[in-house]
């Protein structure tokens, strides 16, 4: 367990060589990397054992670089396109890789559906690798999109959990924790309520997707994206909506790097 994962409150940090057994060691093709179909066996596996509340966040590699190593094959029922000079031997490794994640998470999924515990399932993606020949400044923000789901299973519906269809085509991993809890239907405290508002009422944050840097830092600049996936600047931000930011940013510092006012306000209540 590093120090890191230990101030974020995990109790247990599971990978090759840790004190915690990695079983059902599953790779396809040649490739060097565990599967996804493992991580999401392990995963089972603690579900099935474990029927307390648990927050359990997995991390996969399978369709990671490189992509110049023909680890994966496609059967001949598989068509690879690109509009552009894209290296398809790249992309057809890439795409098989997705595929065989698609077969994972189906698999995954009915398991789910058989554990009598609810579990939400939250899916997503990093973001497409840099195999494209597209030009950044038009499609940066495309590049950088990924699928995303979340997933409540049948016991989870059965306590009031719903599977919600009117997700937004645009958002954030930090949207997620109040996506959940409308989908499940959950009681919130202050934070979370506050996230939801964020949620419902804010565009999404990320880093520039056109790969602009500041002068003073080596580090790209926020961008502010619309839920219907358009551009726009802080200084469009309505009157509610830069009052909800800058409360954000409070929150954020006191939480992570200030003296943590607000939780212990909390654990008071």
């Amino acid at each position: 367990m590093t120090i890191r994962h230990k101030k974020f409150g995990f109790d247990r940090f599971m990978y090759l060589g840790s004190q915690f057994k990695i079983k059902h060691q599953l790779k396809y093709g040649t490739s060097t990397y565990l599967s996804d179909e493992t991580t999401y066996q392990n995963a089972y596996d603690v579900l099935k054992k474990d029927h307390s509340s648990l927050f359990m966040n997995l991390i996969s590699i399978q369709n990671h670089l490189p992509y110049d190593k023909g680890f994966y094959t496609l059967n001949d029922s598989f068509k690879v396109r690109a509009a552009n000079a894209t290296n398809l031997d790249l992309l057809k490794d890439y795409t098989a890789g997705i595929h065989y994640t698609d077969q994972a998470v189906k698999k995954f999924i009915r398991q789910l559906d058989k554990l009598k515990q609810p579990v939400t399932l939250v899916f997503y993606g990093d973001h497409l690798p840099g195999i494209y020949a597209n030009n950044f400044t038009e499609d940066g923000l495309k590049l950088h999109e990924t699928d995303y789901f979340i997933y409540s299973n049948k016991a989870a519906r059965a306590k009031g959990a719903r599977n919600l269809t009117n997700s937004s085509r645009i958002v954030a991993p930090n949207d997620f924790i109040a996506m959940v809890a409308e989908q499940t239907n959950s009681k919130v405290n202050p934070y979370i309520a506050f996230l939801t508002a964020m949620y419902h009422e804010m565009p999404v944050e990320s880093v520039d997707t056109q790969g602009t840097v500041t002068k003073d830092s080596s580090q790209t600049k926020p961008q502010f994206t619309t839920k219907q996936g358009k551009i726009i600047s802080q200084k469009q931000f309505t009157k509610r909506q830069q009052q909800l930011f800058h409360d954000y940013q409070l929150i954020q510092y006191d939480l992570t790097a200030g003296k943590q006012y607000l939780f212990k306000f909390w654990q008071m209540k």
